[in-house]
């Protein structure tokens, strides 16, 4: 894999951004960074949005667009200084699939591939079967989540729920959310990496499994976009399917401010603790 080289790393306060660029596709992470789970382990959405904004300005080309991320998460991502790199897999007239790794002290934490595609034509119809989200809703209070870290990732984002719901509200849910900093400091988000930054809570936002009996874990995440999000805020509608003796999975609908845009789609592994 080639080094993804960024801009040089500029001043501010790392606790106001995920990420803080240190060049040669270095990052410091920072504590917004912690999931819920632990202080010292990250919620997988800023370094699924780290790796996305990596294979998208990886040799991008006009007219073409992500329209799939899948994310493989193969141990814990500690809060610390990361490595981003990336490859192009194959690169056609119409398509491209790019290969990115995290990794940490040498160790990989993250894998993900993206499918660029060229964009279509102006007149391709307009499917839309699903019904528009709910409005939405005014400010709300910081949203709490039983034995969960809550100084990281969840107080970094601002979390919108239907009114008397929350993390804790058995699901399927729905909630509205946006970031309340940037990826990496001094740099422009994307719709994209906004999308992924995101992504890895629409099972959260839908707990339908009792991850306090029992052991309950996304290994994977899949982002499908059919069109370019718009705006900073994302609403996702989150339920989850699961069979005894298998597995669970779990499955957001995203909305934009616009409407429809993707889907997630998370494996979920349960076992007893």
């Amino acid at each position: 894999m080639t080094d993804l080289w960024p801009a040089e790393p500029e001043a501010g306060d790392l606790d106001q951004a995920f990420y803080r660029s240190l060049g040669g596709g270095r990052y410091e992470s920072s504590s917004a960074t912690a999931g819920p789970w632990s202080a010292k382990a990250q919620h997988a959405g800023p370094p699924s949005a780290l790796l996305g904004r990596a294979m998208e300005g990886h040799e991008a080309r006009e007219g073409f667009r992500v329209a799939r991320v899948t994310v493989e998460l193969p141990r814990p991502v500690p809060v610390g200084e990361l490595h981003v790199q990336v490859r192009t897999i194959r690169s056609g007239g119409r398509t491209e699939l790019v290969e990115g790794e995290l990794t940490s002290g040498g160790d990989t934490v993250m894998l993900a591939r993206a499918w660029r595609i060229a964009a279509g034509p102006a007149d391709t119809p307009r499917l839309r079967p699903e019904a528009e989200p709910p409005p939405l809703p005014g400010p709300q209070a910081p949203h709490t989540m039983a034995g969960a870290h809550l100084d990281g990732y969840i107080a970094a984002m601002e979390w919108r729920f239907e009114p008397g719901a929350g993390f804790d509200t058995p699901g399927p849910g729905t909630a509205w959310a946006r970031q309340r900093i940037p990826l990496v400091a001094g740099e422009p988000d994307t719709p994209l990496t906004r999308a992924l930054t995101l992504a890895d809570s629409s099972w959260a936002v839908g707990f339908e499994l009792d991850h306090f009996r029992q052991l309950v874990i996304n290994t994977d995440i899949t982002l499908a976009l059919h069109r370019e999000p718009v705006g900073e805020w994302f609403c996702i509608r989150a339920s989850t399917a699961a069979s005894p003796a298998g597995s669970g999975l779990a499955l957001g609908q995203l909305d934009d401010t616009a409407g429809d845009c993707g889907r997630i789609l998370q494996t979920l592994l349960v076992a007893d603790r």
